[in-house]
C-alpha cells in the first residue's frame, strides 16, 4: 500500500539562489516587524531552513543579514525612479511615484523603521545605504528635468520634494495608506510643480526648467487640472498684485 501524500520535489539551489531566497524571507519578515523583532529563527522559518543554513550564508548574524536585507530594498527603491525621458514631467514623476508608493505599500514597518531610525540593527553603512537612496532619487529627478549642472536652489528644491515625499509616505502608513495611493501620488506631483514655480521666483535656471516642463504639458494634464483648482482660491486677491494696496 503506497501513500497518496504528494512529496515535494527537492531540488539543489545554487549560492546565489539560495542567498536571494534568504534575503526575500528576511524582507519579507521585515516589511511587517522592525528589525529587531525579527530572529534568525524566524528567517529560518520563513525560509523553510535550518538555522545554522542561514549562518553558513550570514556568518555575521542578524546584522550582517539586516544590512544585506537593506541593500537590496535599497538597490530595488533607487530604480523607481527610474524612467524614460519622454513625455510630460509629471507623467514620469506620476509613474515613478506609482513604483515607489508600491515599495512602500508592500514594506510597511520595515520601512518605516528604515527611514525613522532608532533600530538596535542600524549603524553608520545602514545609514549610509539610506542616503545613497536619496542621492539616487534627487540625481534620477534632476535628469528628468533637463539640468545637467543644477545650482544650489534647485538642488535644494528637489531634495526637499523627496524629504517630503519620505516624510508623506511615513504619515500615509501611519494613517492606514491614507488617502489612495493614486491621491497622494497625484497630491506629491502636484507639491513639486508647486515648488518648482516658487523657486522659480527666485532662480533664473530653475524659471528656465519650468517654462520647459510647462511646454510639454496639456490643459488636460496635472497642471492643468492643478491651476483650474487654484486660481479660484486666489480670485479674491487681486490686491496682492498691486503693492501699497490696502
Amino acid at each position: 500500500m503506497t501513500s497518496e501524500t504528494p512529496t515535494r520535489a527537492y531540488r539543489r539551489l545554487s549560492v546565489e539562489e539560495r542567498r536571494t531566497q534568504l534575503l526575500d524571507a528576511a524582507l519579507s519578515l521585515f516589511a511587517h516587524r522592525a528589525p529587531e523583532e525579527v530572529s534568525l529563527d524566524d528567517v529560518a522559518e520563513a525560509a523553510g531552513v535550518s538555522r545554522p543554513l542561514v549562518y553558513r550564508y550570514f556568518p555575521g548574524g542578524k546584522q550582517q543579514l539586516y544590512e544585506a536585507a537593506l541593500r537590496s530594498a535599497a538597490e530595488e527603491l533607487q530604480q523607481c525612479f527610474a524612467e524614460p525621458p519622454k513625455g510630460p514631467l509629471t507623467r514620469r514623476l506620476g509613474h515613478a511615484l506609482d513604483r515607489y508608493l508600491a515599495f512602500v505599500g508592500r514594506h510597511d514597518a520595515g520601512f518605516s523603521a528604515l527611514l525613522q531610525g532608532g533600530s538596535v540593527v542600524e549603524t553608520s553603512r545602514t545609514t549610509a545605504t539610506v542616503d545613497g537612496v536619496r542621492r539616487s532619487a534627487v540625481e534620477h529627478i534632476l535628469s528628468h528635468i533637463g539640468a545637467e549642472e543644477p545650482g544650489p536652489r534647485l538642488r535644494m528644491t528637489v531634495r526637499m520634494w523627496i524629504t517630503t515625499v519620505e516624510a508623506a509616505s511615513l504619515i500615509w502608513l501611519d494613517e492606514d495608506k491614507q488617502p489612495p495611493a493614486e491621491e497622494l501620488r497625484d497630491w506629491l506631483v502636484e507639491q513639486f510643480v508647486v515648488c518648482l514655480l516658487a523657486t522659480a521666483g527666485r532662480d533664473a535656471q530653475t524659471a528656465a526648467v519650468v517654462r520647459a516642463a510647462l511646454a510639454l504639458e496639456s490643459a488636460e494634464g496635472p497642471v492643468g487640472a492643478l491651476v483650474r483648482r487654484v486660481l479660484p482660491v486666489l480670485g479674491d486677491a487681486g490686491h496682492l498684485l498691486r503693492p501699497g494696496a490696502t
